[in-house]
C-alpha cells in the first residue's frame, strides 16, 4: 500500500494518504479552472478514510450544475487548494495534484468538461475524454 504526502505552499496544512487513487482525472469545468486559476484542474480520488490531514483548511461549499454540493478544502493562509468532495460521491475526496510531494507515476486516465476546455490547454488523445461528468461512481472503476 502506498503512502502519500503533500502540503500547501506555506506548510501549515499537510497530508497523508493511505492506498492508490481512484482515479487521476482532468477536469476543465469552469469551477475548477477558477479555482485553480488554470485552464484546468488534475486531481486524485481517493477514499476518504486514508487521508490523514494536519492543519486546519478552510472550506468553500457551493452547489454544481447536477444539484450536489461540492466543499472545497484550502489553506487559509496562503490559498493553496488541497481537496475537494462532492456529496454525489460520498467517501471519497479529490487531492489537488500540485500539492502531493511525490506524484511519479500517478498519470491522469481521464477528463471531463471537455467541452469548456479552453483553446490553449491541449487534449491528451491517449485518454478518455467526457464533455460533461460522466454518469459514474468509484466504485464503477475506470
Amino acid at each position: 500500500m502506498a503512502l502519500r504526502t503533500g502540503r500547501c505552499l506555506c506548510g501549515a496544512c499537510s497530508y497523508e494518504i493511505d492506498g492508490e487513487p481512484v482515479v487521476v482525472a482532468i477536469c476543465y469545468c469552469t469551477d475548477c479552472q477558477r479555482h485553480s486559476g488554470a485552464g484546468h484542474s488534475t486531481g486524485a480520488m481517493y477514499a476518504e478514510s486514508g487521508i490523514r490531514l494536519s492543519g486546519q483548511p478552510a472550506t468553500y461549499s457551493m452547489q454544481s450544475r447536477a444539484g450536489n454540493t461540492v466543499t472545497r478544502l484550502f489553506c487559509g493562509n496562503c490559498g493553496s487548494p488541497l481537496f475537494g468532495k462532492n456529496s454525489g460521491m460520498p467517501g471519497v475526496m479529490t487531492v489537488t495534484m500540485g500539492t502531493l510531494d511525490v506524484s511519479d507515476g500517478m498519470l491522469p486516465q481521464v477528463e471531463i468538461f471537455t467541452r469548456t476546455r479552453r483553446d490553449w490547454d491541449r487534449p491528451d488523445p491517449a485518454i478518455q475524454s467526457f464533455d460533461v461528468q460522466p454518469d459514474w461512481k468509484p466504485e464503477d472503476g475506470i
